[in-house]
């Protein structure tokens, strides 16, 4: 480990297949599935994240002298603010407005995944203070690199607070936003998670369950190899679907769920919904050690609550049974609270070029961050649980 006798050398590599699955792994361990080697590489190959589609990679990488990894980024070059879900789009116009270019910038994250989880990534077995030098020295190198490139700014997404916090050692400007989540309470089933709500959340959560399962739909998680090509070919026929209805963009093309169950099937859990021998919607969650990740739904029926059944309360009962801490159900949503999923904060951490732009932001932020955290206090009286202190 870096000890300050020793060089390390950053690099840049233009594709995660530069670098091998287990050097990868190694620093970005294998619990969480959105920094494995296998799940940027699925983008990657199935041409969901590549510099046609404004994803240019750029991720980064830490030496040793022996050629060992001791740390390692996803990082992007991009021409666009799409597929972030950390929103800068109001930058972006008032840069150009006066007279600036905004892009291209340099995106530390996973592309399409709102989900928090560690950008520099730090093999677990290095000492504290040694992961902290490293992870300044990623930070560092990529100011270095925006500097070479040209580029208007380094937005680094849903990082770990850790990481949010040690980012403004180097110069990078600190943001929060909010997702709801929900939180095991080590329940025995789904029944004891509705005896910590309130009656009427209760009754209601029983209600739209019940009116689900009176269209004799059956709802069933499928995971590893019991997910074949043909729900594959289902599932993506919602995911457009979906897409379709919200004018949104399919930043995922068929051959990425493909390569998904071929590399992480273990990871992966896929809600279907069928009607006989007919598959109507699906929700597609991967898991880690701890948490359930709610990624992508699709539908091509219409029931009443049935959004709720799959997304929701089908990954409360799958994390129970399977003994998992949390379920993050993604991006948005004040209407997950009375569902059990309350306010969290997530963090993103950014550098910008420009010193008037840098500074105007920095204003922004302050009074965006006072704006969350009055909202999340807000939102969180109106928790469905009966001990709302210890929700």
């Amino acid at each position: 480990m870096p000890d300050g006798s020793e060089q390390i050398t950053v690099k840049v590599i233009p594709s995660i297949s530069d670098v091998s699955p287990e050097a990868w792994d190694h620093c970005a361990g294998t619990s969480h599935p959105f920094t494995r080697h296998a799940f940027l590489s699925t983008l990657e190959d199935s041409g969901s994240a590549t510099a046609a589609t404004g994803w240019q990679a750029q991720h980064m990488i830490i030496e040793s002298p022996g050629g060992g990894l001791l740390g390692a980024a996803p990082l992007y070059l991009k021409n666009h603010s799409y597929g972030e879900y950390v929103f800068d789009w109001g930058w972006a116009d008032a840069f150009e407005r006066a007279g600036g270019n905004y892009y291209p910038k340099l995106q530390c994250s996973v592309p399409f995944t709102p989900v928090t989880g560690s950008r520099f990534l730090i093999p677990e077995a290095v000492d504290e203070n040694d992961a902290k030098d490293l992870r300044r020295a990623l930070g560092g190198a990529m100011i270095q690199l925006a500097e070479r490139l040209g580029v208007s700014s380094i937005h680094v997404t849903f990082s770990t607070k850790q990481e949010w916090k040690l980012l403004t050692d180097v110069g990078f400007l600190q943001r929060i936003g909010q997702q709801f989540h929900w939180h095991n309470r080590n329940y025995s089933n789904f029944d004891a998670f509705l005896n910590d709500l309130t009656s009427r959340k209760r009754k209601q959560i029983r209600k739209e369950r019940r009116a689900v399962a009176d269209n004799n739909l059956t709802i069933r998680a499928l995971t590893g190899t019991e997910i074949k090509e043909r729900h594959w070919d289902a599932f993506y026929k919602f995911y457009l679907s979906t897409t379709d209805k919200k004018w949104g963009s399919s930043y995922l093309t068929r051959s990425f769920f493909s390569l998904l169950g071929e590399r992480m099937a273990e990871q992966v859990v896929l809600f279907v919904v069928e009607d006989g021998d007919k598959l109507l919607a699906g929700a597609l969650n991967l898991k880690s050690d701890t948490t359930l990740y709610g990624r992508n739904w699709g539908c091509l029926i219409t029931h009443k609550f049935l959004h709720f059944e799959a997304c929701y309360y089908q990954a409360i009962d799958y994390a129970i049974t399977h003994g998992l801490k949390n379920v993050e159900a993604g991006a948005q949503g004040p209407h997950k609270i009375q569902r059990g999923y309350l306010p969290s904060p997530t963090y993103s951490a950014h550098w910008i070029s420009h010193p008037g732009l840098n500074d105007a932001i920095e204003d922004f932020l302050v009074r965006e961050r006072l704006g969350i955290e009055f909202e999340m206090r807000d939102l969180a009286q109106h928790s469905p649980f009966k001990n709302t202190e210890n929700s």
